[in-house]
């Protein structure tokens, strides 16, 4: 398995995620705590803060709902839970990408439990084409189309992570 074809430019992609940090401060100006999802997540985690002014403090979690393969187990595994409390914070939720939707709902689930003032979601990548349940996402980068993806953080058994650009992945 390896990209074929670019998807998404690294160009494409700062300036949607710039977007992304405006639209999260306008609605949260005065402080927000943001949860992101390990280990995608990471790389749109440090581009989104860079690109935002005014307080805002970073968590971390990490889930497992894929295997080695492409396709979603549809089991979901907590590996790493947040360091801070989010009593009365205003939360939002960073992912790499949304597929069946499986991850993020139980994500919400558990995150909802511990009292933030506000709880939202954001995600550089979705894929309605593929949801399973019905989840909210109040900050969406780009809707794709139901393609394998790897770079910029998304991986293929721990590869292509590093590419500053998003790619399809064929066999």
């Amino acid at each position: 398995m390896h990209p074929t074809e670019i998807l998404l430019s690294n160009e494409q992609i700062q300036k949607r995620v710039a977007e992304l940090a405006a639209e999260i401060r306008r609605d949260f100006p005065d402080d927000v705590h943001l949860v992101a999802v390990l280990k995608g997540a990471f790389i749109f985690l440090s581009d989104l803060v860079r690109n935002m002014t005014g307080p805002v403090s970073l968590d971390f979690m990490a889930l497992s709902s894929y295997a080695k393969g492409t396709t979603s187990s549809g089991e979901v595994r907590l590996l790493k839970d947040l360091d801070t409390t989010l009593d009365g914070k205003n939360v939002v939720i960073i992912e790499d990408i949304v597929d069946t939707g499986l991850t993020l709902l139980y994500l919400q689930d558990i995150l909802r439990a511990r009292n933030p003032k506000v709880l939202r979601s954001a995600c550089l990548l979705s894929k309605p084409s593929r949801r399973q349940v019905d989840v909210k996402v109040e900050y969406v980068g780009f809707t794709i189309d139901d393609c394998f993806v790897v770079g910029y953080g998304l991986d293929y058994a721990e590869q292509y992570r590093n590419l500053r650009h998003i790619a399809v992945v064929g066999s």
